[in-house]
């Protein structure tokens, strides 16, 4: 047993060392029951980005505390610290970032795409309207770090294309003179954001944005690693991002509170759902063991802003938490994101169909910064699998 600890351990050195799966290649190959499914909890590279201290209930970007940056600042400036390690951007990045937004979706195009669901429409349309794919080993850092902004710039504003289209308005012209944002509420909803939805809905963006090694930015790194042009590393993550159990469960929350109705009928609603063996959206976490400070944080700023559906969620969270408990007594379920994050976006008066758009555009950033900082320093991802199958009949 001692052996063994020790070879895992001398593993996992390497493969913080090497930032590659090479070591838990050799581990996978002396002890295959050492890595558990989905690499759940394996570190694989080496990030200056952020980390989750989930058994803390803790978070960074960086050196700062994410939630704090998203209560004080611009998104702006923290895509500015992700990427160039730095607060308070510069007016020239902020005019950067702005500009990037003003592509043109091609109507032809968008006539295509809003048939198909809105990831897939976002896939096909992204390779449009960014500058023509170059694979990320052919591109200078500076070269790079351009089309990463624009990409992730373009992203909001091919979303609220789409959304527009489909309801049969036209699409709005981003604003390069206002915060990415005020200009995602405007481009999406038709009008002037409000200070308040501006707050309701940074404060959403900031808090998202990058999350550790999540299914969708590890996507966007592997694919990175093979010298991919960057706007496919962002269809990748594009991809990953649709799933409902990544990226889509703001509005299946909203749906649990509206449906739920009265909190007095949680308790009800939350036991029959899980003797059907549903999942209870909004609740439980993969790294967190302490309270999610992200539910924490939009929990205090719908408190803040009020209002019936309001008090009404929080009460499901009560009754809801108090369930969980009772029926798994050993297991640390807590309210993730999700569930206060349909509240703030419905509170900023986005529609439900945007609520998985806003995730992407925050996550977009985020991949920005993986994006570049695996192409400066890559290796390709190649990990092994273990064979369960028959054994071949001969070598």
């Amino acid at each position: 047993m001692l052996q063994q600890s020790t070879l895992i351990e001398s593993t996992l050195i390497n493969v913080l060392k090497f930032g590659t799966l090479v070591g838990m290649t050799s581990l996978l190959a002396s002890n295959p029951s050492a890595v558990p499914p989905g690499l759940k909890g394996v570190q694989v590279a080496d990030t200056e980005i952020g980390a989750v201290r989930g058994s803390e209930g803790f978070y960074h970007y960086r050196e700062h505390n994410a939630v704090e940056l998203a209560r004080t600042r611009r998104i702006e400036d923290v895509w500015h610290l992700l990427l160039h390690g730095s607060l308070d951007a510069p007016d020239s990045f902020v005019r950067s970032i702005g500009d990037a937004r003003t592509v043109v979706v091609p109507t032809a195009a968008l006539d295509l795409a809003a048939s198909l669901p809105t990831h897939l429409g976002l896939i096909s349309l992204l390779p449009l309207v960014v500058a023509p794919p170059a694979a990320t080993i052919d591109q200078t850092d500076d070269e790079r770090l351009t089309t990463a902004i624009a990409t992730a710039a373009a992203v909001p504003t091919v979303l609220a294309a789409l959304f527009r289209h489909r309801n049969g308005l036209a699409p709005i012209a981003a604003d390069p003179s206002i915060g990415h944002a005020a200009d995602w509420i405007r481009m999406a909803t038709g009008t002037d954001a409000s200070p308040e939805q501006v707050r309701l809905i940074e404060h959403y963006l900031i808090a998202t944005i990058d999350h550790g090694f999540n299914a969708s930015t590890f996507t966007t790194r592997v694919i990175t690693s093979t010298g991919a042009d960057i706007v496919g590393a962002f269809c990748g993550g594009v991809a990953a991002l649709s799933g409902p159990l990544h990226g889509g469960a703001p509005s299946l929350a909203l749906a649990m509170i509206e449906e739920i109705g009265d909190p007095a009928n949680t308790d009800e609603w939350v036991r029959t759902r899980l003797d059907r063996g549903d999942k209870i959206m909004g609740f439980g976490h993969a790294v967190y063991r302490a309270d999610d400070p992200r539910s924490a944080m939009l929990r205090q700023l719908a408190i803040e802003h009020g209002g019936e559906l309001v008090d009404r969620a929080v009460e499901i969270e009560r009754r809801t938490l108090a369930v969980l408990r009772a029926w798994k007594p050993d297991a640390p379920i807590v309210t993730n994101v999700e569930f206060f994050a349909g509240v703030v976006m419905s509170l900023a008066g986005l529609d439900r169909a945007l609520f998985t758009p806003s995730f992407t555009t925050s996550r977009a950033v985020g991949w920005s910064a993986h994006i570049v900082e695996q192409a400066a320093n890559n290796k390709i991802f190649r990990p092994s699998a273990r064979y369960v199958g028959p054994e071949p009949a001969s070598a």
